[in-house]
């Protein structure tokens, strides 16, 4: 048994143990999966055992990994703390847009912040989309937002990194006199003929309003006339209840009065969901974060697709690394 393990032989080994996938972990370190695989190799000769059992379709950890991953970790954060009590300065707060104060994005944001100590601040937004999120990251106006990274441009996401966090089913916000609001379920092929709005017109969040034409087409839903930008939950809730509109939300989301929520199923229509930052960004909020959405997603199969009638656009499929 060596005495003097190299600590990033160890962080090697526990990206591929929290992710169980190479080419992710590779990612997340910032090296290649070939120079990743070699540090793997390494770790196993210098401890005598194999760590992993790999195939072509997973990665799983052997009994001896599952018994290196605590200590793995416990050394890791030791040299954390290390660093960090003798950091020059004080980490700046991490600017993170998470859209609106509820769902998927906020539910991670609070779970992050139980994990950092009470000097590491993590300051939430609540304005754009992923789309306006971007350029206001490019910008170096933010760090963290979340959404659909498969919608942005080529040139937009080489400057960006992301971890898929859960695939959400959609749903719609109907009036309660709809005569669909007394189902339960919405099937998507009941709602031919109606419009629904989708937030085409606000230029920040593009991706939304592109998955939801991808969904209607050919099913005879039409999306609402574009309509510009709409500014906080209140202003939100007055043009829709003015308006009469039907909107396409997903499933958890905002009180309105007078309108019902139902999920739509047959298939379910997913809203791909990552965890974005700005390519290079270091911080412990950003290290918060991903564990946490890794733990939510794990602890609620958030990014298991519900059965076999589910509905996802083919490049989505392929960013949040879903199977059909």
């Amino acid at each position: 048994m060596p005495y003097d393990i190299d600590p990033r032989l160890l962080r090697a080994f526990t990206a591929v143990a929290e992710e169980l996938h190479f080419t992710r972990a590779a990612a997340r370190l910032y090296v290649a999966q070939q120079a990743l695989s070699r540090d793997i190799r390494r770790l196993e000769r210098e401890l005598g055992a194999t760590l992993f059992v790999r195939s072509t379709r997973r990665v799983t950890l052997t009994a001896d990994g599952e018994r290196l991953l605590p200590y793995a970790q416990r050394v890791l954060a030791a040299q954390d703390e290390l660093a960090a009590a003798f950091r020059a300065a004080p980490e700046r707060p991490l600017l993170v847009d998470v859209s609106v104060p509820i769902g998927t994005a906020h539910a991670v944001l609070e779970a992050a912040r139980d994990r950092v100590p009470d000097s590491c601040e993590l300051v939430a937004r609540f304005h754009s989309g992923l789309t306006g999120a971007a350029a206001e990251m490019a910008a170096g106006r933010l760090d963290v937002s979340f959404g659909r990274i498969a919608a942005l441009p080529p040139d937009v996401r080489a400057g960006l990194d992301h971890q898929p966090v859960r695939l959400e089913p959609m749903a719609v916000l109907l009036r309660d006199d709809h005569p669909l609001a007394a189902r339960p379920a919405v099937p998507l092929a009941d709602l031919a003929g109606e419009t629904l709005y989708a937030a085409a017109g606000n230029p920040q969040t593009v991706e939304w309003t592109d998955l939801a034409e991808r969904l209607f087409a050919g099913r005879g839903i039409a999306t609402a006339e574009p309509f510009p930008e709409i500014e906080g939950s209140q202003e939100f809730i007055r043009v829709v209840r003015k308006r009469g509109w039907s909107v396409l939300a997903s499933v958890e989301f905002m009180d309105v009065p007078g309108m019902v929520l139902r999920p739509l199923v047959d298939p379910v229509p997913l809203s791909p969901v990552s965890l974005v930052w700005r390519r290079g960004l270091r911080h412990p909020g950003l290290d918060a974060l991903r564990a946490a959405a890794r733990e939510r997603a794990d602890r609620h199969d958030w990014l298991a697709p519900p059965g076999s009638a589910w509905w996802l656009p083919e490049a989505d499929a392929r960013a949040m690394g879903v199977h059909g």
